[in-house]
């Protein structure tokens, strides 16, 4: 068998240039002008990691703890790198290049489109699932919001069940290498909660596949082909050995961890319930995926010129300004979210064609791809299906661990382009059907039939929002009609998508064109119809030459505290827990990040906020109660900022320093006493040890300074006229931390519910502190060998598929 370029080349050449084509030009500002996506996440990690990536750049080795953000954590969530990985120069090659993290999509519509291939679908319209996969509107959303991580493990899910359908097919080897490659970089992008989806999606193929084994009678064949996908995903958690065993062992002591106060209204071992379900979607905002602008679009979003809200504005006399800046980010959203980016749109065409994969799509992918989608729903519900999703919440094993179940579309917008495409594939395949006409109008009825009844009839709709209550009626009345001009022109517009879609169909089943020019304009159609929508949110007003220079540039506030070369904290009076700016340039009490230390988080809870508010509320009135500051200041928090001005920098004159002896130890038993005795005690002369873990410590004295400071490594001189307790204001953290007193390695006593503290004998002593944690210094090695591996296994894979075609 030889090649011929004609068939084997040139129409994967043509998709692979078509998907190029369309990243470059959508994200041409990044591409061509260098220019970043302004990511307002992005921003956010790039403050928390700053003191990782600059001491990686320094020393070339890994910090592994960050003291910049909540009082000190792991910094395996934050930046986290494996000398010798391979994974991101990998990501460059299959890119060919494009810049992060606009890559994401181009793998993902290539990583589509191999799945397509997989189950047969021809050429050209792989081309056009694959575009209607890779940008719908979350995506582009999710994007221009900087959640990077998570596209790119979304993108990565047709990879890794393309590499399993392959094995199931008969190509085993090959399916084991894409398999084990896809999750090797899914696991490496950390995203736990799309990995969960991806196993639910793997776990509903599974199921499809053990009933047609069991009903063909090759449950053998089938348990060979499990036990090589099992081989794959060893390699995929051994190339990714470090970070997972990190995480595993950071995930106890984080906000997914069991509460350490039983009286915590938390779930056990979990989040929140409301907390998790707090972004759930509405039932009929569902209809979103196809109809874009049913619920209006984003929280705040631009309408048309001289719409509704605009003329009622001017006719009441709103000053131009005012007028403008209403218009520029109306409240068009008026779903049940407490708000969102924008609407997550399938593609209007995909959906007709999804319903057509219901109807000609082999029996086996239509249950599979239809429960993944209805599953993919049904968990997006959230709060809005209670009898289901609390059920899933308190017994589907790690469930509970992850929040904004709307995430759960991801399912769907993954299944709907698969369906769809198979739809399309079959319909061509049984094109001399008796019940041809029937099916096309059963499709276009429910797709077609449907945006027209919105058209007409929008105005059952009520259009009102909770942030109506804010505005006056007569402006109330204009958005609401605004909003449901949006719907009838979205719904008009999916209407004349779905009838092009379909007339290219009939146009080609009749030969009055080729299936390849019709399955191209499509994959056109799709495009377009996306563009126009995703513009609206990710455009070339979201691209900027330096966002981090702008967001990061020193403010007189900052350049004040800059001149302090001591080791203390800071807190940012303003929304201190969710910015991670502060973390850029100090080490913060604050900070920004979905998977803080549990025990911080109940301090923050139970001690921070309430001191926090009263500390803010008597220095409006002129009384700075610096005394009353108990948490605060045995974190030593040294300075406190309430603005950008050099005089909004206020110094804490009784932050307790770096350590301190303290003349008191009051021994408890529980968690619950000891945080209720850290907002009652003063943290200077006082300590707190939980006597039923760790014994009874004795009380020293003598004086603390420290030395040496890194990000992973501490170190103090003592001078002890007493042998005792010395507290640091360091976050405790058993796995990892390791106390070395004069060269002789000592226990670290928590204290103060979450301090480090270490007895001390008396005289003179060097205390040196640094984080070595297991999990990662016995893994390193161990996963640079498995990403070897999978690469080997992928070549190899590549090339016996490739063989048949080099023989003359």
């Amino acid at each position: 068998m030889q090649i011929n370029f004609k068939n084997n080349i040139l129409p994967h050449l043509v998709g692979v240039v078509v998907f190029y084509l369309i990243v470059l030009f959508y994200f041409s500002p990044a591409v061509f002008d260098g220019k970043i996506l302004f990511q307002y996440d992005i921003l956010q990690w790039e403050g928390a990691a700053k003191e990782v990536m600059d001491y990686r750049a320094e020393t070339v080795k890994e910090a592994l703890w960050t003291n910049s953000m909540f009082g000190g954590m792991p910094a395996y969530l934050v930046s986290f790198e494996v000398p010798g990985d391979i994974t991101n120069f990998l990501i460059k090659v299959v890119t060919l290049g494009l810049p992060h993290p606009v890559n994401s999509l181009f793998f993902g519509m290539l990583a589509m489109y191999i799945l397509l291939l997989s189950f047969k679908v021809r050429s050209e319209f792989s081309i056009a699932g694959a575009v209607a996969f890779a940008f719908n509107t979350f995506h582009i959303i999710s994007l221009d919001a900087g959640h990077n991580a998570k596209i790119w493990a979304i993108c990565l899910i047709p990879l890794i069940l393309a590499g399993i359908h392959l094995a199931f097919s008969g190509k085993r080897i090959l399916g084991l290498a894409l398999f084990a490659f896809g999750l090797m970089l899914q696991l490496k992008f950390n995203h736990l909660q799309i990995t969960y989806y991806t196993l639910l999606i793997v776990l509903i193929y599974g199921i499809g596949q053990i009933v047609d084994a069991y009903k063909s009678k090759s449950l053998t064949a089938f348990s060979k082909t499990i036990l090589i996908l099992v081989l794959g995903a060893c390699l995929a958690v051994g190339s990714n050995l470090s970070r997972f065993m990190t995480v595993l062992e950071y995930g106890e002591y984080s906000t997914r961890g069991q509460s350490n106060i039983t009286s915590a209204n938390t779930s056990e071992g979990g989040l929140d319930r409301d907390y998790a379900f707090n972004w759930s979607q509405g039932k009929m905002e569902t209809l979103t995926l196809l109809v874009p602008f049913i619920y209006g679009g984003g929280s705040g979003e631009a309408l048309p010129k001289d719409s509704n809200s605009e003329q009622a504005l001017r006719s009441n006399g709103v000053e131009s300004a005012q007028a403008t800046g209403f218009i520029e980010k109306a409240p068009t959203y008026w779903g049940e979210q407490p708000g969102t980016g924008g609407p997550i749109y399938g593609g209007a065409i995909m959906l007709f064609l999804f319903v057509l994969g219901l109807i000609y799509a082999p029996k086996t992918y239509k249950y599979v791809f239809l429960s993944i989608t209805i599953l993919s729903i049904f968990l997006a519900f959230g709060k809005n299906l209670a009898w289901f999703n609390d059920l899933i919440f308190d017994f589907l094993p790690g469930y509970n661990k992850f929040r904004a179940v709307t995430m759960a579309l991801s399912m769907a917008l993954f299944a709907i382009p698969v369906l769809g495409s198979l739809g399309l594939e079959y319909l061509f395949r049984n094109s001399d059907s008796k019940t041809l006409v029937k099916n096309l109008s059963i499709a276009l009825g429910s797709t077609a039939g449907l945006s027209l009844i919105l058209v007409i009839f929008a105005g059952m709709f009520g259009f009102r929002a909770p942030v109506d209550a804010n505005l006056p009626e007569w402006l109330v009345d204009a958005i609401q009609q605004d909003r449901k001009s949006m719907l009838q022109s979205s719904a008009f517009k999916s209407l004349i998508f779905i009838l092009l879609a379909a007339g290219l169909i009939w146009a080609s089943l009749k030969n009055k064109i080729s299936t390849q020019i019709a399955g191209l304009s499509i994959a056109l159609l799709i495009a377009i119809d996306l563009w126009m929508i995703n513009k609206r949110y990710l455009n070339e007003d979201s691209f900027q030459a330096s966002p981090s220079a702008q967001f990061f540039a020193k403010t007189p506030a900052d350049a004040k505290i800059l001149n302090d070369q001591g080791y203390f904290r800071v807190i940012n009076l303003e929304n201190p827990f969710n910015d991670a700016r502060t973390s850029y340039f100090f080490n913060s009490i604050g900070g920004y990040h979905g998977a803080k230390m549990k025990r911080y988080q109940e301090l923050t809870e139970n001690v921070l906020g309430s001191e926090i508010k009263s500390f803010i509320q008597k220095a409006q009135e002129g009384n700075f109660d610096w005394q009353g500051l108990k948490a605060l200041n045995m974190l030593n928090t040294k300075y406190v900022v309430a603005g950008q001005a050099e005089n909004a920098v206020f110094t804490n004159p009784e932050a307790n320093g770096p350590a301190w002896f303290p003349s008191n130890i009051r021994s408890v038993t529980s968690n619950e006493d000891e945080i209720k005795l850290i907002s009652q005690m003063d943290t200077k002369i006082e300590a707190t040890v939980n006597e039923t873990e760790f014994g009874t410590v004795q009380t020293g004295s003598g004086s603390v300074s420290i030395t040496s400071q890194k990000p992973n490594e501490l170190k103090y001189s003592v001078e002890a006229t007493k042998a005792g307790l010395v507290v640091f204001s360091e976050i405790y953290y058993p796995k990892g931390w390791k106390a070395l007193v004069n060269g002789q390695e000592t226990d670290i006593i928590r204290t103060n519910y979450l301090l480090r503290g270490i007895s001390v004998p008396a005289g003179k002593s060097e205390v040196l502190m640094k984080f070595e944690p297991d999990s990662y210094y016995k893994t390193k090695t161990v996963t640079i060998i498995f990403q070897y591996l999978i690469l080997l296994t992928l070549i190899g894979g590549t090339f016996l598929s490739i063989k048949p075609f080099l023989k003359p």
